[in-house]
């Protein structure tokens, strides 16, 4: 199975059922937190955290000879992972359009694990409450209503280059990041495959 270069580099989740439902279908990376894969991720995915992915690309060439479908929450870290690895020189890269969001939505087979809140969501309850807290405090101490600008001159800056520091930051906590994943256990899941 080989997917065709001159196409997009998106794959819709109904796409990727098919070609996964042929048993020889791409491997599929998982690039979010292992907190997020824990909770719901695509049957025979393997999680590759990006931070992960950026830091041991040069290892997980040798053991991606094929096709490779990366996947996140939305489609957003999965292109950050797809540009590392195009640039470490993997030449078959696809993500799937809409992320985990989309495929659930298509009502593809999912595992799921314990639920946990979503990156996306702790952004905004972190920034929403500094936003509240400084804007109301800011009534009674002048300036403080500034860390609110801030905070919305950050997610502005985060939405126009899809990246987002407090995202960053948050997945570095205990919570989000689960149990650490091992390149090496990660590896050899890709190996055993193979």
């Amino acid at each position: 199975m080989t997917i065709d270069a001159s196409r997009t580099a998106g794959l819709t989740p109904t796409a990727l059922q098919q070609l996964l439902s042929t048993g020889r279908g791409p491997r599929v990376l998982d690039v979010r937190t292992p907190g997020e894969f824990r909770s719901v991720h695509i049957p025979g995915s393997y999680n590759v955290p990006l931070d992960t992915l950026r830091e041991h690309r040069a290892e997980l060439l040798a053991h991606l000879d094929e096709d490779v479908v990366l996947v996140c929450r939305s489609g957003a870290r999965a292109a950050q992972a797809e540009q590392a690895l195009a640039e470490a020189g993997l030449p078959n890269l696809r993500v799937l359009d809409g992320g985990m969001m989309a495929w659930e939505a298509a009502g593809a087979p999912v595992n799921r694990g314990e639920a946990r809140w979503e990156l996306e969501r702790q952004v905004r309850l972190i920034a929403g409450s500094i936003v509240l807290v400084t804007g109301v405090v800011g009534l009674l101490v002048p300036g403080v209503h500034l860390i609110g600008t801030a905070i919305g001159a950050g997610l502005t800056f985060a939405a126009l280059s899809n990246t987002c520091a407090m995202g960053m930051m948050l997945s570095k906590l205990p919570y989000n990041r689960g149990p650490r994943t091992d390149i090496r256990t990660v590896i050899a899941s890709l190996r055993d495959r193979s």
